[in-house]
């Protein structure tokens, strides 16, 4: 038989000390869970809330500040896309005829940041609107795409947006230079911008932005007021290419 003996009394001490250690350390656990909790509540409910306000304003067509028209270099968008694509470059564009800048498109934008896809699914598209666009745009797929992310945040017909675009575009003018050229040109984004400025009256540094990739241009961006002048876009701007020299691929065919 074994014989159970009682602890001494420090050991009795020692043992009431860890125990009450114990309990207050589970109650501390327990207060520190449930603010944790309580915090998170918090958070989640301010990142709802604040979800639902961005969400609001951009599911709200025809509100924001101004317009950016963005002018793609397509013989850069066609090299890029056939790199891609193992040297074929599917899109319509890139076959048959030539183009230079052709337009990306006509994009609503807030002072920071910009709406997309303000109606899902987006009003159908007419073909006829499709088809009369494709001077400016030389791309059925393009078309849609713009229609469906940006042109149902302009508040517009599909019509009127359309016709919106055409006029943007009219404001403003490709410099000679980038009209035809047979080889391909290595030029600073700065150079490009000037060459725009001096081309178009009334733009300044401040309302025109290039973009490039690694290595080609990519864009020009110009920012637009609803009266379809120029304006200053800061956010855009700042977005710019910082590359000191990119290539402008020859327009095919040149």
């Amino acid at each position: 038989m074994t014989l159970r003996t009682q602890p001494s009394m420090p050991a009795q001490r020692a043992l009431k000390r860890a125990s009450d250690r114990g309990r207050l350390a589970a109650a501390w656990f327990g207060r520190a869970a449930r603010t944790g909790a309580v915090a998170s509540c918090f958070v989640f409910l301010f990142a709802v809330v604040a979800f639902a306000q961005t969400d609001r304003r951009q599911n709200a067509p025809g509100q924001f500040d101004f317009y950016v028209l963005s002018l793609s270099w397509s013989p850069s968008y066609c090299e890029a896309a056939a790199e891609r694509n193992g040297g074929r470059a599917r899109d319509q564009q890139c076959a048959g005829r030539p183009y230079a800048f052709v337009v990306h498109g006509l994009w609503p934008q807030y002072d920071q940041g910009f709406p997309s896809y303000c109606k899902v699914p987006a009003p159908r598209l007419n073909r006829a609107i499709v088809g009369a666009m494709l001077d400016l745009m030389p791309s059925p797929r393009l078309v849609y795409h713009e229609w469906d992310r940006h042109g149902t945040c302009s508040g517009l017909s599909a019509g009127a947006y359309f016709e919106a675009v055409r006029k943007a575009r009219s404001v403003v003018k490709i410099p000679d230079q980038f009209l035809d050229h047979a080889r391909p040109m290595m030029v600073s984004p700065g150079e490009v911008v000037s060459a725009f400025i001096k081309a178009n009256a009334g733009l300044s540094h401040d309302e025109i932005a290039v973009t490039c990739d690694s290595k080609r241009l990519s864009e020009v961006r110009i920012c637009i007021g609803k009266d379809f002048s120029f304006r200053a876009c800061p956010e855009t701007t700042r977005r710019a290419c910082r590359r000191d020299k990119v290539v402008m691929p020859a327009i095919r065919g040149g």
